[in-house]
């Protein structure tokens, strides 16, 4: 499979990379921006619709309630993004919220908190892609029909530039970022522009519509029931904001200070773009409707099953810059885009989380393993497959995936506000100086407000959208709890039991004797060379064993035994059904039976072949054998290879693509060595 994989692997993720260039993977404040905030920034493209969706179940006449909703999310912000910045300084480490919980709460909450945050990675990923998609599917029609397809397409592209590594993924990203960035706040500042100081009036393209209220005349508690769900829809807007937490080993130095200054950033920016696109969704007079086909009414009339209802940024787009015009266009793409992008949030958190979590047994080892560009790959990997799940089960509908989502987010931020609550009164007992200890004070009030207002909202979220879809998130949680307890019970498990003991045991003492046996089936070269090789090891005792299974093939095998005088002997089993298997098994335990303090070694001769296609006729009984005989203690299994013609002709094939360099592994022109290689060069 090498080489089938190996030339497509270099041309799709680049040359390896050695462990020491792990340094230059570091991400600088203006790459970490798109890197680990564009899900932030990008939920712009749909936090401001999920609101006005919420309210138009009780008609126009609740949008009023919009910029209300819109400044909740701004305090709820702030306030998330203050605790954050204590979060970075505290624990710089890359645990992010796991490592507050479980330090400060003990390790059920971290595992709680961890639960959440690898959940609401995956929905982040499905929830962004299949929301590009249906951005995208508004100027392509193509896109819509083949929508789900389209959706693992890219997902399985984003997997291919995150293999690439961090660095160059965020290089690739950065630019559409920016460009969705300053689009959107060039949209703001032209249609304030034309609305306060030209005065001109702009209408969206579904300002003439009017929307039929499901439930009109909505008060008191039911009111504010609808309220607070579409402020928790809103809440979208805050998610991604934990993944710099996570992510602050992969900043440059002061990994802190940038960090923190990331996230400074990131919310600043994220409230202005998401209150200028609620502002001028009033001022143009967007309509949005849960079932437009039904509750959407042009000049009295529902549009039907065949309209196609445009995110809200892409009617304010049309109204301020021009249904059709270039700046609309390069919005829309660049919208488009960075939906698609939003999911690198998590591919950089759910990796670097799964590593810690692989590093404190909570998960398989290998996801704490870097790959050939230093990225986490089997964490992208995995995050990459239960996202496209996730899409294909519920077809790349962002509007039932949005259901999901926030769930998870706001379990980590309440849990990890705690924690930091508790961190700082540890702290705060043993600190004396002044200056510290009011700064301490500060931080704590911060994060007490953090817990308070992220724990009512969590509240919120599970009470308007638990019957909507948040129960399949905490499914999820429940079940990443219960798989990841499994494995640290059973890693656990499995060290009590190889922990070496102070006194020996009888597990340490040296066995008695060595009984050796080799697998003959025929007199050939294979045979000879096991059969030398157990001599070498000096056993105590050395026997070839045979089956027999057609007595005329056992019988020139005696017969060509003898005949090169080999001076092992040959002990021939009968097996009457023809298995090859079980009458060796049952030999070996029956010598381990006789002699529990022996050691019995079996050696294997094995073909080693150069096509995939040889395995299937060659090995497969030694396999098998292989299998029970691990099952089997006391005994120990010794393959001697003999190496086929295919396989030297696979080796000269291998040392050929060694020296083949694929697209972009060498840089033109001449190399020049320092002085200090020139002369260890020379001295060679």
């Amino acid at each position: 499979m090498s080489k089938l994989t190996d030339v497509p692997k270099r041309i799709l993720i680049g040359r390896a990379l050695h462990s020491d260039k792990l340094g230059e993977t570091l991400l600088p404040k203006r790459i970490a921006l798109p890197v680990f905030a564009s899900d932030p920034l990008s939920s712009v493209a749909y936090a401001p619709g999920e609101v006005l969706l919420v309210l138009s179940v009780a008609g126009v006449s609740a949008y009023h309630f919009s910029p209300w909703i819109a400044v909740a999310v701004v305090v709820l912000m702030f306030t998330v993004v203050a605790s954050y910045r204590q979060n970075v300084h505290a624990y710089p480490s890359g645990g992010g919220d796991y490592e507050v919980a479980t330090t400060n709460l003990g390790p059920k909450a971290g595992l709680t908190v961890a639960s959440a945050l690898l959940v609401d990675y995956v929905l982040t990923v499905a929830v962004s892609i299949s929301s590009g998609v249906e951005n995208l599917g508004s100027a392509i029609p193509f896109v819509v029909e083949h929508k789900t397809s389209v959706a693992v397409g890219v997902i399985v592209l984003l997997t291919l530039m995150n293999l690439r590594g961090v660095r160059e993924s965020g290089k690739l990203f950065a630019i559409p970022t920016y460009v969705f960035v300053a689009g959107v706040f060039l949209l703001i500042l032209w249609g304030a522009f034309r609305g306060l100081v030209l005065g001109e009036s702009m209408h969206a393209p579904t300002s003439d519509y009017t929307i039929h209220a499901e439930r009109g005349g909505l008060a008191g508690l039911a009111l504010v029931f609808l309220l607070l769900r579409a402020f928790s829809s809103g809440c979208a807007a805050l998610t991604g904001v934990e993944a710099i937490s996570n992510g602050v080993p992969a900043f440059r130095k002061p990994k802190s200070k940038n960090a923190a200054s990331t996230l400074a950033l990131m919310g600043g920016l994220a409230v202005v773009m998401f209150c200028g696109i609620i502002g001028l969704a009033m001022a143009t007079d967007v309509k949005m409707a849960e079932n437009p086909a039904k509750d959407l009414l042009h000049k009295g009339v529902a549009v039907g099953a065949g309209y196609t209802q445009d995110p809200v940024i892409s009617q304010v787009a049309a109204a301020v810059f021009g249904d059709g015009s270039f700046l609309f266009i390069v919005l829309a793409a660049a919208t488009a885009l960075v939906l698609f992008l939003a999911a690198n949030t998590a591919y950089n958190g759910f990796p670097l989380l799964g590593s810690i979590l692989a590093q404190d047994r909570y998960l398989p080892r290998q996801l704490h393993t870097r790959g050939d560009r230093l990225a986490f790959s089997n964490g992208i990997v995995l995050l990459a497959g239960a996202a496209a799940i996730l899409v294909v089960i519920y077809d790349a509908d962002s509007t039932r995936l949005i259901q999901l989502y926030i769930v998870g987010v706001f379990v980590s931020f309440t849990l990890s506000q705690t924690g930091m609550v508790r961190h700082w009164n540890r702290h705060l007992r043993s600190e004396r100086d002044p200056v510290k200890r009011r700064r301490m004070h500060r931080s704590r009030a911060i994060n007490t407000f953090g817990a308070f207002f992220t724990g009512l909202v969590l509240v919120v979220v599970l009470l308007t959208k638990f019957t909507h879809g948040a129960w399949v998130a905490l499914l999820g949680m429940v079940i990443f709890y219960a798989t990841m307890t499994a494995i640290r019970r059973h890693y656990d498990r499995v060290a009590d039991e190889i922990a070496a003991e102070d006194d020996p045991s009888d597990d340490v003492v040296r066995p008695s004797r060595v009984h050796s046996i080799v697998l003959v089936s025929k007199v050939h070269k294979p045979t000879l060379r096991a059969l030398s090789y157990a001599k070498l090891m000096r056993s105590d005792t050395l026997e070839a064993l045979s089956i027999s299974v057609d007595p005329a093939e056992t019988k020139a095998l005696k017969e060509d035994w003898e005949r090169r005088g080999v001076d092992v002997p040959l002990k021939v089993l009968d097996s009457p059904y023809r298995e090859i298997t079980r009458p060796i098994i049952e030999y070996v335990k029956g010598l381990r039976r006789e002699s529990p303090r022996d050691v019995v070694s079996v050696y294997i001769p094995e073909y080693v072949v150069g096509h995939w296609y040889e395995h299937l006729l060659h090995n497969q009984s030694a396999l098998r054998l292989k299998g029970r005989l691990l099952f089997t203690p006391g005994v120990m299994v010794t393959s001697v290879p003999w190496q086929l013609d295919s396989s030297e002709a696979a080796k000269k094939r291998a040392r050929r693509r060694a020296d083949w360099n694929a697209p972009g592994a060498v840089r033109r022109g001449p190399v020049t060595l320092p002085k200090r290689d020139k002369a260890s060069n020379s001295k060679k």
